[in-house]
C-alpha cells in the first residue's frame, strides 16, 4: 500500500548515521570537539540503537569537512557551493543520500516499487495531500496557437513543449495568484498538459504513464508499469541546474508557466538533458559491436567519455538506474538489446568501476523499445515537471528574490586621480 503521509519518515538510520568514534575520526578531532559541534547545532545527533550511546548524522559531518576545505573566506566557500558543493538554500521537497533519495521524507525508490503514480508523487511534492488537484477535469482542447504547433510532427518533443508553454500561459487562470489551492490546481493542469505536449497528444485525464504508453507503444502491455516507475524516479532530485533555474525565475514573481519554462531551457543543455542522448548513442554503438570489452577499452584509450556512467552523488551507483535496469531485464529477459545493455554495463564497471546513471537507464529503455533518444528525455521532462512545479511553489511561498553576487576578476578601472 502506498503511504502518502508526509509525517512518516523512512530514513535509513544504519547508513546515514555514524558512531561518535567514526564521526570524530572523519573530522580529525577529539570526541570533546565533536560534542562541541553538536552543542553548536553543526551536527545532528540522536540516540543510538542500544539506547545508551548517540549517533551522528553522516551528511552533517561531510558538510562540515567540506566547509573547512572550501573555506578561506566566505567568497571561496560560495564559489565552491555552485558545483556539487555546499548547500545554498533550504528545501523541504527532496533529500539525497548516497544510497537513495527521499520526497518529503519518503523513499522515492519505495514509492516506485510500491506502485505510486506520478500524480500521487506530485501531490506529495506539492504538499497537496489534503486536496487532490488532479480531481479537476483537464482542458478540453488546445488553444488555437498550440494546436498549430501540434500539427508539426517533425518538431522534437522538448522544442515543441518549450514553444507551447508561454502560449498556454496566455490562457491560464490566475497566473500570479498567491492562493495555494489555485496554484496547485494550475500545477496539476500544467503537468498533464506537459505530458500531452511531449507525446503530441490531446490533454487527457488518464494517468500520465498510461497516456504516454498508449501514445508511443499501445501494444506493449508491460510498458505502462515501466514508465510509471521511471516517472516516479525522475520527479525531483534536489537543487540541480534545471530546478535552480526554475527557482530563480519563480523568485522574480514569474508565472508557473514561465518558471518551468526556465527549467526546461536548462534541461535542453548538453551537460544536463543531453546526457541521455549521448548514452543512447553509446548504446547504439555497443549494439553494433561484438565485444563490449574491446569497445570500452578503445573508447578509454582515445580519451572519449563513457556517457551515462558515474554520478557524483552516488559513488556506489545510481539507485534509480539500478531499479529501472533491473525492471527492464525482468520484463525482457530474452531481448538481444537488453543483453547488449548488460554486456556494456559489465564491461564499463570492470574497466572503470563506474555504474550506470539515470540518463543511461532512460536511454536503455528507449533502445529496448526502438525509440529515438528524444523519447528518453521526454520521459524525464514529463516527470521532472512535477519537481520543477514543487520548487516554483515553494519559492513563491517563501518569497524573496534570488540574486547572488559575483566576484569581479576582470580588468580593474583606473584609479581616480
Amino acid at each position: 500500500m502506498i503511504n502518502l503521509d508526509q509525517n512518516d519518515q523512512h530514513i535509513d538510520m544504519a547508513s546515514d548515521y555514524l558512531s561518535a568514534q567514526d564521526a570524530a575520526e572523519r573530522l580529525g578531532v577529539s570526541l570533546a570537539t565533536l560534542y562541541a559541534y553538536v552543542s553548536r547545532g553543526k551536527i545532528d545527533s540522536r540516540p543510538g540503537p542500544d539506547g545508551r550511546s548517540r549517533i551522528y548524522l553522516a551528511e552533517d559531518v561531510a558538510q562540515l569537512i567540506e566547509r573547512r576545505q572550501a573555506g578561506r573566506g566566505a567568497a571561496q566557500g560560495a564559489a565552491h557551493s555552485l558545483t556539487w558543493g555546499l548547500p545554498v538554500m533550504e528545501t523541504r521537497i527532496s533529500l539525497i543520500r548516497p544510497h537513495g533519495y527521499y520526497y518529503r521524507g519518503q523513499s522515492a525508490l519505495a514509492l516506485a516499487r510500491d506502485g505510486a503514480s506520478l500524480e500521487q508523487v506530485a501531490r506529495l511534492l506539492w504538499d497537496a495531500l489534503a486536496q487532490d488537484p488532479f480531481a479537476a477535469p483537464p482542458r478540453r482542447s488546445w488553444p488555437v496557437e498550440v494546436a498549430g504547433l501540434m500539427r508539426h510532427a517533425d518538431l522534437p518533443p522538448l522544442e515543441r513543449t518549450a514553444a507551447a508553454l508561454p502560449l498556454l500561459g496566455l490562457s491560464a487562470d490566475y497566473p500570479h495568484s498567491s492562493d495555494p489551492e489555485q496554484q496547485r490546481l494550475a500545477a496539476a493542469q500544467l503537468l498533464r498538459e506537459t505530458a500531452a505536449l511531449l507525446c503530441r497528444a490531446e490533454p487527457d485525464a488518464q494517468p500520465i504513464h498510461a497516456r504516454m504508453a498508449a501514445c508511443w507503444q499501445p501494444n506493449a502491455r508491460e510498458l505502462p508499469e515501466l514508465l510509471r516507475a521511471a516517472l516516479v524516479l525522475c520527479a525531483d532530485h534536489e537543487l540541480n541546474a534545471s530546478a535552480f533555474a526554475t527557482r530563480v525565475a519563480a523568485s522574480t514573481g514569474a508565472s508557473l508557466h514561465a518558471a518551468v519554462g526556465a527549467g526546461l531551457a536548462a534541461l535542453s543543455g548538453p551537460k544536463h538533458g543531453g546526457a541521455t542522448a549521448r548514452a543512447h548513442a553509446l548504446l547504439r554503438q555497443a549494439s553494433r559491436e561484438r565485444d563490449a570489452e574491446v569497445l570500452v577499452r578503445d573508447l578509454l584509450r582515445r580519451g572519449e567519455p563513457l556517457a551515462g556512467f558515474g554520478h557524483p552523488l552516488y559513488p556506489e551507483g545510481d539507485p534509480r538506474a539500478s531499479l529501472l535496469l533491473d525492471t527492464l531485464a525482468r520484463q525482457h529477459p530474452r531481448r538481444s538489446s537488453v543483453a547488449s545493455i548488460q554486456r556494456l554495463t559489465s564491461a564499463v564497471e570492470a574497466a572503470t568501476g563506474q555504474h550506470p546513471s539515470l540518463d543511461f537507464a532512460l536511454a536503455a529503455i528507449a533502445i529496448t523499445y526502438g525509440w529515438e533518444a528524444g523519447r528518453g528525455l521526454a520521459v524525464f521532462a514529463a516527470s521532472r515537471m512535477a519537481g520543477w512545479l514543487a520548487h516554483a511553489l515553494e519559492q513563491r511561498a517563501e518569497g524573496g528574490l534570488i540574486r547572488p553576487r559575483a566576484t569581479y576578476a576582470g580588468l580593474m578601472p583606473p584609479r581616480a586621480e
